[in-house]
């Protein structure tokens, strides 16, 4: 039976090769053609990799410390991921992709999904090179784009595009029943968007090993027996589009994690972190303009190393009323850490979640317990004057005055694009 249709909607999936790696080479042509491996964050392991590194089979999640010599033998540039760099990259390549068509959907740091309605004599595969050549032109960074009539589709069409580079030149259509058949019997159920190790397993227990098999199930069959999450997928990469760009909501819960640069075991060192990550958590509650009526402070031991008590604890703190203030939050998180920091326990990592979420000016009021009214004035006037200086120039007492937090970046490149004294100078 024939269920793709040619729709007056398509759906186009832009993604960025080797993102972080291709952002380093962006500002140090010397990077070219080398094996790049990006570290994460106090420089532990692989998580970006060039296409030469991955040739070389060095393993993505590779922890640095046992792959170090295999990159010097194997001349494998080693850098620390330089976040405000790829973040700031990655606002420029979005951008460009507003111009082609209003409806984006930012899926992640370096992918998109671009959805074209009124589109209908349009050769997408003209359009799809205009877009990689526009973002390669204004950024240095090379894509992949893959359009379909469904977002499910369109992921397919991308990775057979990036498969098959010189043959596509970046860009692959499936505008036919014929090539969504061949791309789907081409496509592993393990490389299909959405499916996880979990339903991988079940399906290929029912003989699904290409994504083509799965999209012969009987639909009723998948919706009773799967979800209708999975059953919505099947019908995408049937070709019947399910799955519409998600608009922009605003968060549940807000957290800031963050692995200390050397297990510690200062109480004063590890409540200055959950001060600065409390702080972080509140500015972003005011960005999205919501109040949390939960903090979760929670403390990690060092699980690498075999003579350190693994402690793993948590301590929930609920607020009399919803807030945003740092002032609250942070002593809040605090005070909540000193209950549960043991002394002589190495910690290697700390955070500050914020849940139970809801509009800053829709909650209920407390007639005996409210917060200070300055707080709100004082709030707005700290995060105008860190927007308007630099982040983070106005802090709270209990944070560190030189620092917001400290990581391991002992391979760290410029930040090009974001501070000043890293810009490039043309002699």
């Amino acid at each position: 039976m024939v269920y793709f249709v040619f729709l007056q909607s398509m759906f186009a999936l832009v993604d960025c090769n080797n993102f972080y790696a291709s952002c380093e080479r962006v500002f140090n042509p010397n990077l070219q053609n080398i094996p790049i491996a990006v570290l994460s964050n106090n420089d532990g392991c692989v998580i970006s990799r060039s296409d030469e590194a991955k040739k070389l089979q060095l393993p993505m999640g590779a922890p640095i410390f046992k792959w170090e010599h295999y990159c010097k033998q194997h001349d494998i540039k080693i850098v620390s991921s330089n976040y405000p760099l790829y973040g700031d990259m990655s606002d420029r390549v979005m951008s460009i992709l507003g111009q082609f068509t209003p409806d984006i959907e930012i899926y992640s740091i370096d992918e998109s999904f671009l959805k074209f309605e009124g589109f209908e004599n349009t050769d997408f595969n003209d359009y799809g090179l205009k877009i990689k050549e526009r973002v390669l032109r204004w950024t240095g960074i090379p894509t992949c784009v893959g359009v379909a009539p469904t977002k499910g589709l369109s992921k397919v069409a991308n990775k057979i595009a990036r498969k098959f580079l010189k043959e596509t030149k970046g860009v692959y259509v499936i505008d036919s029943e014929e090539k969504r058949i061949k791309a789907l019997k081409w496509t592993p159920i393990e490389k299909v968007w959405g499916i996880g190790r979990g339903l991988q397993k079940k399906l290929k227990a029912e003989g699904c090993e290409k994504a083509y098999d799965f999209t012969l199930l009987d639909s009723e069959y998948v919706r009773k027996k799967y979800s209708i999450v999975v059953w919505r997928l099947q019908q995408d990469l049937l070709g019947k589009p399910t799955l519409d760009l998600d608009a922009y909501q605003d968060k549940k819960a807000i957290a800031t994690t963050r692995s200390f640069e050397y297990a510690n075991s200062d109480l004063s060192y590890i409540k200055e972190r959950i001060a600065t990550f409390a702080v972080n958590c509140a500015e972003k509650l005011r960005r999205q303009r919501s109040g949390c009526h939960m903090i979760m402070v929670m403390l990690r031991g060092d699980r690498y190393k075999q003579d350190s008590r693994h402690q793993k604890v948590n301590k929930t703190v609920i607020l009399p009323h919803p807030t945003n203030s740092s002032i609250i939050i942070s002593k809040a998180a605090v005070e909540a850490v000193k209950t549960i920091f043991r002394p002589g326990v190495k910690y290697k990592k700390a955070g500050v979640i914020v849940t139970g979420l809801v509009p800053e000016d829709n909650f209920q009021l407390d007639l005996f317990s409210e917060e200070d009214p300055k707080h709100k004035s004082l709030m707005k006037v700290i995060d105008a004057m860190n927007n308007r200086y630099k982040s983070n120039s106005v802090k709270l007492g209990s944070q560190d005055l030189e620092r917001t937090w400290k990581m391991k970046q002992e391979r760290l490149t410029p930040k090009y694009t974001t501070n000043i004294n890293d810009i490039i100078v043309v002699k």
